[in-house]
């Protein structure tokens, strides 16, 4: 395989929001019509939000950091990264950023999945909702202090909530 040859990559599906594609013997999955991602790492007075949701893939509620896809309906095709940012935090969390820093984009599975999101550092929030998500996502929205997001995290786990990758960001490993 070679960087940028496109011409023998296989569509072996496609969906509104994702394709399936096969390179040669590699077959991975990329988001539909160049949509992508945002996540926010929201943090205010030694808290972190955090939204628990239900996710199909994994059949059982996951923690992760609030986030979103970018221009993913036709109202808002051409939506920046950053505006999906401060968009995405107030519908699912209910709080509005007073800065909202790019801090580049990143991969979250480069071996299975060209998706890439633009991770932004949220500050001075202020709650202005429920938050939840819009209809049918049925978020729950967590504050948690970053002095206990450990066992936070070990808790959701003894639940059964599936952790999301991103979290590593924040946890304190051994």
């Amino acid at each position: 395989m070679s960087e940028g040859d496109d011409a023998k990559v296989e569509i072996m599906w496609e969906g509104r929001f994702i394709t399936a594609k096969r390179d040669g013997k590699w077959e991975y999955v990329s988001r539909s019509r160049g949509i992508k991602a945002a996540v926010i790492l929201a943090i205010d007075e030694g808290h972190v939000l955090l939204v628990e949701q239900y996710r199909v893939p994994l059949g059982k509620n996951c923690i992760e950091l609030p986030a979103g896809l970018v221009g993913d309906h036709d109202h808002n095709g051409e939506e920046d990264s950053a505006t999906a940012a401060i968009r995405e935090l107030e519908e699912e969390t209910g709080y509005r950023a007073g800065t909202m820093e790019d801090c580049g984009e990143f991969y979250s599975s480069p071996g299975m999945v060209s998706e890439s999101f633009s991770l932004f550092k949220a500050s001075g929030l202020s709650k202005v909702s429920d938050g939840g998500g819009v209809e049918g996502e049925n978020i729950t929205v967590h504050r948690v202090a970053l002095s206990e997001l450990d066992e936070f995290v070990a808790q959701k786990r003894r639940e059964g909530a599936g952790i999301d990758v991103k979290l590593l960001l924040l946890l304190q490993l051994p």
